[in-house]
């Protein structure tokens, strides 16, 4: 392997930090204008879902900038440049995850009423299942927000010089202090406001990296001879990492883990002054997602071209795969002080949008489902301070787990199997509860527990056994146009493979290694989500399945009505006996006993829930009954 002498890379200008440091006054600036702004509002519902207010736009924004994070900024466009533009293909997957969410479970979640999106799981099933899932939700968000909060960390270390631990604590710092002061809004405006910082920086790396590339035509010729633009692969082999199949399906299940049932993307469409904007605000995001996508793939085309005969991570001159974009950056505007800045801003605003939402979330399902649960009657100004206690919690162990996702491999890979591992059982367990009536909430649990250990199971065995390098191989990545350190290398063309790639032989591996263990990480939610869904329903029947005189017909929308809705005598059975019209004999038109006295609850024409009731609007608690005649009209399909 030959040396290859660094080109000098520029560091930041004064004009760099002054960009960058504008971000951060910026988003601090807004939390500080919301706590005076809401400062007569205390009560915890206001601090936790702004009050149910949120108009479409911003929430959309906000929803875009919190999954579009320092992970895409970073992350794909350097897959691109190792695999190919495979990534594409995410477009169809989003498309569908919004779909579903914006349709099947965003009404669901908006029409009960709920804060957290696990008081759901105890009205539906019970409140066993309700805590189990809370807690996993907390375990699963904290591990992924540290891996969110480390890759800007590692573009500051690379470009600046910054120390890599102080950028981590700067971040956590940050969040946690526009989090706590201005609670969701302040959340969701900072995300909007951050989103828009996003676009221009990837818009000044595409333009000016095309120029310097000589013009888009070069671009694409140089990546199609170079194979990044040999993308359709409609290979069904699951051990394959990157295929048409394991993006579009197993991509659909992994992100609609996260948009479908996720407290931080339910909490923010809860947060809309109504259900039509909650769905518009999922489908404006849908927008966002494609434009964040397209410009994070062309960057890496683009980055490919820029460095097509001598990779910096092949030649050693970056220590990570997820260290080039970054470097490119460095590359590409040394001669332009302040658009370095205006880049490390654009992949700080993706970890500040989530990391916030993330503290802000989980602020909310801890108060709602476990400080509620101890302590009932809590005084609201007792409630908001607790609130922003448990902000302050959470950004301090959100920022302490950066140092865990240091050790655990490219930035996307890690995030994405962090969310199958645990979005797909999750994405099971609610399934099994709006999908299917008859699961009681011993499936529920069981189904969920053997998700769990389904997906993680896959996916610790895919740790310590990698899958097989034929399946993993990158494309070829040249270095011979690198200059050489003081040596001679006779060659016309040196290719090399990433030094990750080990000459030695491997080790014996088991029919399990080479087949289970090696299926594409894509999959883990899809592992874990139908283990769920089949356990469940299997131990449903076994132990007695639910009767659909005790659901509410508001908790669920049966997947069965798609393709019966012409019939009401096929209908009826598909709701599994639960009330959903007004001819049943021995129920009123509400779903309930005739014996029960109802009476009439006044809604407004924009939003019918916006007395902002913890339970569904009509839900009387003590008697587990409706008070509204109009609600079980509302909730069919």
């Amino acid at each position: 392997m030959p040396e290859f002498e660094e080109p000098e890379i520029a560091t930041f200008k004064i004009w760099d930090y002054v960009v960058f440091a504008a971000l951060l006054v910026v988003s601090a600036g807004i939390g500080v204008f919301f706590a005076i702004k809401e400062r007569r509002n205390k009560t915890s519902r206001e601090f936790l879902i702004g009050g149910r207010q949120m108009t479409c736009g911003p929430v959309a924004l906000s929803l875009t900038a919190s999954f579009m994070s320092a992970i895409t900024v970073l992350g794909a466009p350097a897959e691109v440049v190792r695999f190919g533009a495979h990534y594409l293909f995410f477009l169809i997957a989003y498309t569908c995850v919004i779909t579903i969410s914006a349709e099947l479970f965003i009404p669901v979640f908006y029409r009960s009423g709920v804060t957290s999106t696990y008081e759901y799981l105890e009205m539906r099933f019970s409140k066993v299942v309700r805590f189990f899932a809370t807690i996993m939700y907390i375990l699963q968000t904290i591990l992924y927000t540290g891996v969110v909060v480390y890759a800007p960390a590692l573009a500051l270390n690379q470009v600046t010089g910054f120390d890599l631990w102080g950028s981590v604590f700067a971040t956590g710092i940050v969040c946690t202090f526009y989090c706590t002061l201005g609670g969701l809004k302040a959340v969701v405006w900072t995300d909007a406001f951050q989103m828009v910082v996003m676009v221009i920086g990837f818009l000044s790396v595409l333009i000016e990296g095309t120029r310097q590339n000589n013009g888009p035509a070069n671009v694409w010729q140089t990546a199609m001879n170079g194979s990044r633009l040999d993308i359709l692969d409609f290979s069904t082999d699951p051990l394959r990492r990157h295929t048409f199949w394991t993006i579009a399906v197993g991509g659909t299940f992994t992100w609609l883990g996260i948009y479908g049932v996720n407290q931080s993307t339910v909490q923010r469409c809860i947060s809309c002054k109504s259900e039509k904007h909650a769905k518009l605000a999922l489908y404006l995001n849908l927008l966002g997602l494609w434009v964040i996508l397209v410009c994070a793939v062309f960057s890496g085309l683009i980055m490919y071209v820029h460095y097509e005969t001598c990779d910096p991570w092949t030649a050693g001159f970056i220590s990570a795969s997820d260290q080039m974009m970054p470097y490119f950056v460095m590359n590409l505007f040394s001669k332009m002080p302040g658009l370095p800045g205006l880049f490390v801003a654009c992949a700080f605003s993706g970890t500040l949008s989530t990391v916030a939402a993330s503290i802000n979330a989980l602020a909310t399902v801890t108060f709602e489902d476990i400080v509620k649960t101890f302590f009932k009657n809590i005084p609201d100004s007792k409630a908001t301070w607790i609130s922003k206690g448990l902000c302050v919690l959470f950004g301090a162990l959100c920022t302490g787990m950066a140092v865990v996702a240091s050790f655990m491999g490219g930035v996307v890979q890690a995030a994405l199997s962090i969310h199958g591992m645990c979005g797909g059982p999750m994405l099971g367990l609610f399934s099994l509860g709006i999908l299917f009536p008859w699961t009681n909430w011993k499936g529920a649990l069981g189904g969920v527990l053997t998700g769990f250990i389904m997906s993680f199971w896959v996916a610790i065995g895919a740790f310590i056994y990698p899958a097989p390098a034929t399946k993993t191989l990158p494309l070829i990545l040249r270095t011979d146009g690198c200059k050489l350190l003081n040596v001679t290398w006779n060659a016309t063309l040196t290719t090399v493979l990433p030094t990750t790639l080990s000459t030695t032989a491997p080790p014996e591996r088991s029919v399990l290694a080479d087949n289970w263990y090696g299926i594409s990480y894509l999959y883990y939610s899809a592992v874990g989500y139908i283990s769920c869904i089949v356990v469940g329903l299997l131990i449903s029947f076994i132990t007695g399945r639910e009767h659909g005189r005790n659901i509410k017909p508001l908790f669920i929308r049966p997947v069965c009505n798609l393709v019966c809705f012409c019939s009401e005598k096929y209908k009826k059975k598909c709701w599994c006996g639960v009330p959903h019209d007004e001819e049943d004999e021995e129920l009123d038109q509400n779903g309930l006993k005739k014996d029960i006295n109802l009476t009439a609850i006044t809604k407004s024409e924009e939003n019918p829930y916006e007395n902002d009731m913890k339970l569904p609007p009509g839900y009387n608690e003590e008697e587990k009954s409706y008070i509204n005649p109009d609600m079980d009209k509302e909730c069919r399909m």
